[in-house]
This record gives C-alpha cells, structure tokens and sequence, in this order.
C-alpha cells in the first residue's frame, strides 16, 4: 500500500515539474515573439520620425561593415543630427579609416558633433575628427596622434630550450618580422616605412581637418594624450562639455531644436567567428561547478581574441600586451 502512495507523489511531482516548464517554454517563447516583434517595430517605425541620431564608438576600432551600413542608413533617415558618443583607445588603422569615411559621409547629409566621454585616443580621435565639431569632457583624454606596429620576438627564448625555426622564403623580406629570428635592419626599415607613411596619413588628416599649423601639428602629434582641457588650447576639440552641450552647440549653430527626441541606433548583433572558443571554456568551467573560474575564462579569452584579431598597423593608445 505505501508503495502505491509513494508512486502517486511522485507521479504528482513530476507532473508538477511538467507543467512548470512547459509553462516558462510557452512564456519564453511568447516573450522572444514580443521581443522580435518589438525590434521590427522599432527598426520600422522609429527612423521615420524626426529625431537626433545616436552614434556609440566604444572598445577598439576595427573593421565593421554593419557599423559603416548604419551610419548609411542614417544619413538615408529621418535624422536632424549626429551625436558621436565616443569612448575608445583606437584601433586598427584600417578600421579608423573605415569609420572616419562613413563619418564625412554621414557629414555631408546631416550635422554630426563628436563628444568624447572618457578617452577618443589615436584612431577614435581620427573617428572624433570626422564630426563637425568636438565637445569634450574637462578630464577626458584625446588625442595620441601616431601609428604602431608591435610584435613579439621569441628568438632568445626558443634559443634557451634549443628551437630553431626556419623557412625557405621567395626573397628576403618575405613574410618579415616573424618573431622566430632577429629583425634584420632591412625587415626593420621595410616595417618603418609603413608607419611612416600611415603616420603622415594621420597627421594630414588632423591638419586639414582642425586647420592648425605645422608648428602647433608638431606639438600635438609626438603620440601623447591630452585631457579635454589642453585639448582645447591646442585645437583638438572646440568645446569643454557634454551630450547637452553638443545639443546647444546643434541648436545655435544648425537650427536642430534641442527638444528633439533623442534616438540611440545599433547594429545588429554579430557573433565573432571565435565565439564559440570563448562559450565553450566558460561552459566547461561553468558545468565542472566553478563559476568564478568561467567568468574570469570567458574574460580572459575574450581578450585574448581581441588582441588576436588586431592585426596589422595600429591607431592605438596602448598596444594590447603580448604575454
């Protein structure tokens, strides 16, 4: 008799069990619905209004076609404006690059003022450039007007533990540096030309935009950062300020009422090719009971692949660290 009893509890706690989730199945799906929905209902509805548009540059700069569509899209809107909210140490050069392009296209259909938050350093201050006019905050950091190129050199170690790579090349500064063998002065002069040229690259750009002189160019552009404040006396930005101070900057010199409904855009959400490396340690972690260990995992190789996908010439305040 007390095994039938035993039987009907569990099978009542298993239907118990049943309908809880097939209760919070039917609600996630009806909130991914209401969700997507939402999306599309903003996406389709809310350029149409006049609006000031809402532009984050944030983290490094690379290559992004889904930022440089948006940006498009923008200029396409309804959009009375730009507000450029920048906070970022640069970049690739390339990526800067990219961005600085779709920003002066942007220009030439809406106004656009950049505001430097915490840091537009090296390449964010080639995207900050791009905009009409420059607010800062007092204690901000901008410029780190200069170029990189930085790798690794494991020559004297692979030496110690008696490694020797070696490779039969085409010429010989096929594939140079490499960081298996000494930099020769040749490889070291072919690398140099492409900063240099990158470097002058930068500084016209930072000429022709802030119009300053080749004496005060000189001053601005040895790769230091500057707070907001010295920026101003050295004509890296045109005011000390906020996002409310590039809204009066708007209404005084644009006609863009300050009243307009300020609109942030965003790019679709990507997935970087290597998420999965990053998810998988975390998960293994997170399923071995270490949940600390898969929040500083997820982290660590976040970052690992950030350094790994900065490839090339550099707009960067401070190179990533090479452990």
């Amino acid at each position: 008799m007390s095994l039938d009893v035993d039987q009907i509890v569990d099978r009542r706690r298993l239907r118990r069990k049943l309908t809880f989730w097939r209760t919070l199945g039917v609600l996630a799906v009806v909130a991914a619905i209401a969700a997507g929905g939402y999306a599309s209902f903003g996406r389709d509805t809310l350029p149409s209004s006049p609006h000031v548009a809402r532009v984050v540059i944030g983290g490094i700069i690379r290559n992004d076609r889904d930022r440089v569509k948006m940006l498009d899209d923008i200029a396409k809107s309804n959009a009375r404006a730009v507000i450029l909210s920048i906070d970022s140490p640069g970049g690739t050069v390339t990526g800067a690059e990219q961005v600085y392009d779709a920003i002066r296209r942007l220009a030439d259909k809406k106004p656009v003022v950049a505001v430097v938050e915490g840091m537009a350093a090296s390449g964010a201050y080639i995207a900050a450039i791009g905009a009409d006019h420059i607010v800062s905050r007092r204690n901000a950091m901008v410029g780190s007007i200069g170029v990189i190129f930085q790798y690794p050199n494991v020559t004297d170690l692979l030496g110690k533990i008696g490694v020797t790579v070696e490779d039969i090349k085409s010429s010989p500064l096929k594939a140079v540096p490499n960081g298996y063998q000494p930099t020769s002065p040749e490889a070291r002069a072919a690398i140099n030309s492409l900063v240099v040229d990158s470097y002058g690259w930068f500084k016209g750009l930072v000429s022709e935009r802030r119009k300053i002189s080749d004496a005060r160019l000189a001053e601005v552009s040895d790769g230091r950062v500057f707070t907001g404040h010295q920026g101003l006396d050295l004509q890296l930005v045109d005011e000390i300020g906020d996002e409310r101070t590039a809204r009066a900057w708007l209404a005084r010199e644009k006609g863009v009422p300050e009243s307009l409904r300020l609109r942030t855009w965003r790019t679709e959400n990507r997935t970087s090719e290597f998420a999965w490396l990053r998810g998988m340690a975390s998960a293994l972690a997170a399923a071995s009971g270490f949940d600390s260990l898969a929040a500083l995992l997820s982290q660590a190789t976040q970052s690992a692949l950030d350094r790994a996908q900065l490839d090339g010439l550099l707009a960067l305040w401070q190179a990533p660290a090479h452990n």
